[in-house]
């Protein structure tokens, strides 16, 4: 007996029935693939100042950071991620580019990025992408036609420059995935007189490092700087409660990370764990499990490849990292064996380069006969004041009076695991001499691939080392590392 029905105007017949059914099933797969292929939205929030171990998620139990704790819970949190330089624009053009500060050459504070390089969000444009940054914006003038909108220098009544985030979000093209690169100011020195956001109290709420002493002013001083960190964490929350509202959260790729340590004596400016390490959240819904720690090995110069391959975009020879995405879910895997880290002009003439394995880090220093206490907001600060005071009596730990040692030693060599502070330089313990000769020709061969060079006149100090005070060699610039061998254009990437 013939087998009909009619369901609406079709006639479904035992011929017919199975074309029809692969038909629904096929529509059915395109909308699931095409949603699923939708471009990821990225937001990349890098905070001024601000060193790993000062955020909630990373151990500190003082400082209050709700939104960020819960951007680690929900994501995942990475605890070996490193910078290239702990200094505000190297670290930040480093990471624009994907090269190192060397091979941009804007290697020092405040040097403006060359026009013939390739900033990643410039290519998440081409690619379709809405771009955006909001807040802090010193890469140089090229930079501009990586974004579709900038609103900088618009941070107001003492708001470290948060208060545009949310605007941003809801005035997007709303036909366009989105990349913002938020900027804030906090926690970056002068500190705000008040904050929103949980406040800290200096007796109870303060988590004093070890590089400083613990006095009435340094409480203080850092009391002014947790509150700048809670603001920042507090406009986080406002941010996502937004993409919330519109339905973005699933699909939205949300980073959090900062440009270099604590503005104190002893972190900004040092490329040991205390400069160059740093916070890095990923809260990804849609492509990232939540709970998860990675443990890898990973450098600043790796998130823009990364970024670029999550849009589908591959990174072509001028960068100089690789893309770490596969970390999202796979989190236990190996990537890299070294990081590389540079310490150029930053207020001060200076000259060191760094190699960190997970066991060991090694730095060399081209201008031992000069102290490191810090740019000029770290070395004049209360904290720094209340250190050398305290200095006076003699009873400073060798950390604490690590700030004023002249000279410094030209080489370090520090054991990460035995000492994580790294306090104790071993470079002359016959122990460690194996290791020791195999980072220096490692770092040795990322200087040469990577066009590295030692100029005789670098930036000389601009500023008096004790007091402050402007020297007559303000605002002459020497030259540039790297300069000699055109390292701006030189692409080596050296080890892995």
């Amino acid at each position: 007996m013939a087998f009909c029905k009619r369901i609406g105007l079709f006639q479904l017949t035992p011929e017919n029935m199975t074309r029809r059914y692969f038909l629904l099933f096929a529509l059915l797969w395109t909308g699931i693939a095409a949603q699923a292929a939708q471009p990821v939205n990225i937001i990349f929030i890098i905070g001024d100042d601000i060193s790993w171990d000062d955020i909630g998620a990373y151990g500190n139990g003082k400082v209050k950071t709700p939104n960020l704790n819960r951007l680690a819970r929900e994501g995942i949190k990475f605890t070996n991620m490193f910078l290239t330089a702990s200094s505000c624009s190297p670290s930040r053009t480093s990471i624009l580019t994907g090269r190192y500060p060397h091979n941009t050459g804007a290697a020092e504070l405040h040097s403006p990025l060359p026009a013939h390089l390739k900033y990643f969000p410039e290519l998440l444009k081409q690619k379709g992408y809405y771009t955006a940054l909001a807040g802090k914006w010193h890469e140089g003038p090229h930079t501009r036609r990586a974004y579709d909108t900038l609103l900088v220098n618009q941070a107001q009544n003492g708001e470290g420059g948060e208060l545009q985030w949310v605007n941003l979000l809801k005035s997007r093209p709303r036909n366009k995935p989105f990349f913002f690169w938020l900027s804030p100011y906090d926690a970056h020195r002068p500190w705000s007189a008040s904050t929103n956001g949980p406040q800290h109290d200096p007796t109870r709420d303060v988590d004093i490092p070890p590089t400083l002493v613990d006095t009435r002013e340094t409480r203080e001083d850092l009391v002014a700087y947790y509150n700048e960190i809670a603001r920042l964490d507090h406009y986080v929350g406002e941010l996502e409660k937004e993409l919330a509202a519109q339905g973005l959260s699933e699909n939205t790729l949300i980073i959090f990370t900062a440009d270099n340590g604590r503005p104190f004596p002893g972190s900004k400016t040092r490329l040991t764990d205390a400069g160059i390490k740093t916070p890095f959240l990923v809260k990804w819904p849609a492509g990232i499990g939540a709970g998860q720690t990675c443990q890898s090995l990973v450098s600043a110069v790796d998130i823009a490849p990364t970024l670029l391959a999550l849009a589908g975009i591959g990174a072509g020879p001028a960068f100089q990292g690789k893309s770490f995405a596969h970390l999202f879910k796979n989190p236990d895997q190996e990537f890299r064996k070294y990081v590389f880290a540079e310490h150029n002009w930053h207020d001060y003439e200076a000259y060191e380069r760094a190699v960190r394995t997970k066991d060991f880090l090694y730095i060399i220093n081209k201008r031992p006969k000069l102290d490191n206490g810090g740019p000029i907001d770290a070395n004049q600060s209360p904290s720094a004041k209340a250190l050398k005071a305290a200095r006076k009596t003699g009873k400073l730990s060798p950390l604490q009076e690590d700030a004023f040692k002249v000279p410094r030693a030209s080489e370090e060599f520090f054991d990460n695991f035995k000492d994580p502070a790294q306090v104790e330089n071993l470079v002359r313990n016959a122990a460690y001499s194996r290791q020791i000769q195999a980072l220096k020709k490692v770092l040795a061969q990322w200087q040469n691939d990577t066009g590295d060079t030692v100029p005789e006149h670098l930036t000389p100090d601009w500023y008096d080392r004790q007091t402050g005070e402007p020297l007559p060699a303000k605002d002459q610039r020497g030259e540039m590392p790297g300069a000699a061998k055109h390292a701006e254009r030189v692409n080596g990437k050296g080890p892995f």
